[in-house]
């Protein structure tokens, strides 16, 4: 038999998954390390419960106490877990840049969340860092976590990522690759997996507007490295204690479009539905795909699953909307028509013989109808050739007696895929609203025409 006596028995020994598609060009052997088979589905489970069950035994979190901390909702969750299993309560702080689906999980396994400013000063009473502390100092029993200065954030990597990896490759490992944020994953897998073979090259994945690049290559904390940033889950505007920089040999920066385009190319291509961090990992790889060479064997660490960024890298709208995306919406097909016309249309009272009047006139076959500006219902020439067929008396007949039901109006912007699927044999248009205020219309045929080119 083969059972568990709770869920924080079945933290580690994650899978590692040979990567063929994305990594098909390389010279080597790409692994990746998927660490969202955790429960909590994220590598922060093995820390999370380290440092609970380290401030246990040192007596600084007591029977009945409050855990609290300050995530990006990872470590949140693994320390939730933790919490559920072992009677604690859970108060953790988290900035206004973190996907909704990682606050709303969080709220599910019992926290308390509180919501604090992205773009603040580490220092400053507002941010995420600093309420935190206050909480800690404030409720009794409560034990601030801090898994940036929490030593026990890298040594739960230290005892279990570095031997699982090591074991898995027997030994052969060469590289490991790791986003950066905490430190406590990169540096706690490096320290374990430098003492068994020094020759292993550990590269850490960062982002542009984090500081921790610029500080690895000169030891200069500079506050004007840092900028807002969209990816979650690594870079920092301080430099945590968890970091031995000396077990790291490079740091390597990647854009935030560059990160989100590949974590959806690791769904798309790998079937490995992973979130932002992992995109940025592979990424990184990529960049430095040149310092490869035949036999080498590379390991990537894919943090968390793809579930906490449904409504953000997974969403084209999203993607769009900050310039990651280039997909053919509604906008371009209007566009790709040339000078705008006026849309043509009818009113309730208008005859059917003035539809199809239209229809020879401007040679087409959709006409949406109108009232006071909204669609109401619509004419096609399929629909009106088949009435008019079975009963030609009804050419002076009111379109309100014989129109389809209206054409679904899209936002301006949807893409091109969610529009075919809106037209089909009952429906053969789609209208929106464009930046002035009119209505513009889409067809069976534009959707042919824009895929095509």
């Amino acid at each position: 038999m083969d059972i568990r006596n709770n869920i924080l028995e079945t933290i580690g020994d994650t899978p590692l998954i040979r990567l063929n598609r994305i990594t098909r060009d390389f010279p080597c052997e790409v692994l990746a390390k998927v660490d969202y088979f955790n429960p909590g589905n994220s590598i922060k489970d093995r820390m999370a419960l380290k440092m609970v069950e380290v401030a246990e035994r040192d007596g600084r979190l007591k029977p009945g106490g409050t855990i609290i901390e300050c995530t990006s909702g990872n470590t949140g969750m693994g320390l939730a877990l933790a919490a559920v299993v072992k009677g604690y309560r859970c108060i953790f702080t988290t900035t206004d840049k973190q996907s909704k689906e990682k606050i709303d999980i969080l709220k599910a396994v019992g926290a308390e969340v509180i919501v604090c400013p992205t773009n603040v000063e580490p220092e400053d009473p507002s941010s995420y860092y600093s309420v935190a502390r206050r909480l800690a100092r404030e409720i009794p029993n409560s034990f601030h976590c801090n898994q940036y200065d929490n030593l026990a954030n890298r040594l739960a990597h230290y005892e279990s990522t570095g031997p699982e990896i090591w074991r898995q490759t027997d030994g052969t490992v060469t590289h490991l690759v790791c986003t950066a944020g905490t430190g406590g994953t990169v540096t706690g897998t490096a320290q374990y997996l430098k003492e068994m073979n020094p020759a292993i090259q550990v590269w850490a994945i960062d982002v542009y507007g984090s500081l921790l690049t610029k500080y690895f290559r000169t030891g200069e904390v500079d506050p004007g490295e840092v900028h807002p940033y969209i990816s979650e889950g690594f870079g920092e505007d301080f430099v945590p204690e968890n970091y031995d920089m000396s077990v790291i040999d490079h740091f390597e920066q990647v854009t935030d479009k560059d990160g989100a385009i590949m974590a959806r190319r690791l769904a798309k291509e790998e079937g490995l539905f992973c979130g932002y961090s992992a995109g940025s990992c592979l990424q990184g790889l990529l960049q430095l795909r040149s310092r490869l060479r035949k036999g080498d064997r590379v390991v990537c660490i894919l943090h968390d699953h793809g579930s906490r960024y449904v409504a953000k890298i997974y969403n084209d709208q999203w993607m769009m909307e900050r310039g990651f995306l280039e997909v053919k919406t509604f906008r371009d097909i209007v566009n790709g028509r040339g000078a705008r016309q006026r849309l043509i249309t009818l009113q309730e009272h208008d005859t059917v013989a003035r539809a199809v009047e239209l229809m020879k006139k401007y040679d087409i076959e959709h006409i949406p109808v109108l009232r006071d500006g909204e669609p109401v219902g619509s004419v096609s020439e399929a629909g009106l050739f088949l009435k008019v067929f079975s009963n030609p008396g009804i050419r002076d007949a009111a379109i309100s007696d014989v129109m389809e039901p209206p054409y679904p109006v899209v936002d301006f912007l949807t893409p091109v895929e969610r529009l075919s699927t809106l037209i089909h044999k009952e429906n053969g248009a789609v209208l929106s609203l464009d930046e002035t205020g009119n209505h513009q219309i889409v067809t069976k045929y534009d959707i042919l025409q824009a895929l095509a080119k």
